[in-house]
């Protein structure tokens, strides 16, 4: 007998952008969607059906979530992964599971098992003290990467030592010994990149396209789809998604992102188990978006197809600079007069500097015509405060 999927009620831990966009599929499919989210204006509260107003570390309150709904998901790791283990050790449906956003969470627990499955990563270490920051310092050299091993984005959690002489410097940035900490070998990458890969309940696993993700001040700024990178780069950085969907059982999306290297080796730098950011162009460039693949992951449903349908570019939008305040977006008629050009605005009330408010998307006959238009909208779109806003 054919099961009715539209039984089924979703919840999702996290209401922003992605959350938005996961509900937005969720939606057309007739779905019945539940969210979490301490933010009671966020941008998937007008989408979905209920909106349970509490923080990502309440265990009552994601208790009550799971309570009233048939399977979970979450838009990002930051959160309280001991109620969901406990959760799902009762048996409650959890996507990806719990038991996998624990090891991913931590960023050392993550590379310690990828690295524990032969696959390729910068060489790294724990650091406890400033004794192994030193050791560091002698067996990579400088400069080195020191990262939070838990809560970083966007940068955030991360510093570039130097020298010997930054150690106490950037051991303060990052918490003063009040988080773990670890160390990574300084890379000389050609190309950041990162590979998103869907696998649903019966193992099915699709791969979608690679693309050239570009970075400013550590936010990603756009991406390009496809990489220019060689054929045996491409085959390299498929075999390590899907080793890695293979390792962490993984249902849903997971985003690995990877080094490119100068001699065409990949390094994986870390994985987000979870549609990502760099995902957004699959909205209007692929045959299926990461969010209606994600949603029909995790409730059962087949795969949709992956394929690239023209080169697209994805560029974010972010809060301008001093930007504090009610959100007001300026040249969207005429960003959209560019051809080609999709505009996502996510509906966040308040602009900050440099917060994620939107992002551009252009497909196109080539990849220099889609870039050149969506750098075009990107130029003419801003969001800032209100200029009525005192």
């Amino acid at each position: 007998m054919e099961p009715n999927y539209l039984s089924k009620r979703i919840g999702i831990i996290g209401g922003g952008q992605l959350g938005q966009m996961m509900a937005l599929e969720a939606k057309k499919m007739g779905f019945y969607l539940i969210i979490l989210d301490p933010t009671p204006d966020c941008p998937a509260h007008s989408i979905v059906d209920e909106h349970i107003v509490a923080g990502f570390d309440d265990p009552a309150a994601i208790r009550k979530l799971a309570e009233n709904c048939d399977l979970m998901t979450y838009e990002f790791e930051h959160i309280n992964t001991q109620i969901l283990l406990q959760l799902e050790n009762e048996g409650y449906k959890i996507y990806p599971t719990a038991k996998s956003l624990k090891i991913i969470q931590n960023k050392l627990t993550q590379k310690e098992t990828l690295a524990a499955h032969a696959l390729p990563v910068p060489d790294f270490m724990g650091i406890n003290n400033k004794e192994d920051m030193l050791k560091a310092g002698e067996i990579y050299g400088y400069p080195y990467m020191l990262k939070t091993c838990t809560g970083g984005y966007d940068g955030k959690g991360n510093a570039v030592v130097h020298s010997a002489g930054e150690i106490e410097q950037r051991r303060a940035e990052l918490g003063n010994g009040t988080l773990p900490l670890m160390a990574e070998k300084m890379i000389d990458f050609t190309m950041e990149t990162s590979i998103l890969a869907c696998r649903g309940l019966n193992g099915q696993v699709v791969i979608y396209p690679v693309g050239n993700n570009i970075h400013k001040d550590s936010i990603l700024h756009e991406t390009l789809v496809p990489a220019d990178i060689p054929q045996s780069a491409v085959e390299k950085a498929t075999e390590c998604a899907e080793k890695v969907m293979e390792i962490f059982q993984g249902i849903g999306m997971f985003c690995v992102e990877m080094f490119i290297t100068k001699h065409n080796d990949v390094l994986i730098n870390e994985i987000a188990p979870r549609p990502h950011n760099s995902g957004h162009y699959t909205i209007e460039g692929c045959v299926t978006s990461q969010f209606e693949n994600h949603i029909r992951a995790i409730v059962g449903l087949p795969l949709g197809d992956t394929a690239l349908i023209k080169p697209t570019v994805m560029v974010n939008v972010l809060g301008e600079e001093g930007s504090d305040g009610k959100a007001k977006v300026y040249g969207l008629y005429d960003a959209l007069s560019v051809k080609g050009a999709f505009v996502h605005i996510y509906g966040k009330s308040r602009v900050k500097s440099k917060r994620k408010m939107g992002h551009i998307t252009v497909s196109a006959d080539t990849l220099e015509t889609a870039l050149s238009r969506a750098e075009t909208a990107y130029n003419k779109l801003s969001v800032k405060e209100d200029d009525e806003n005192d």
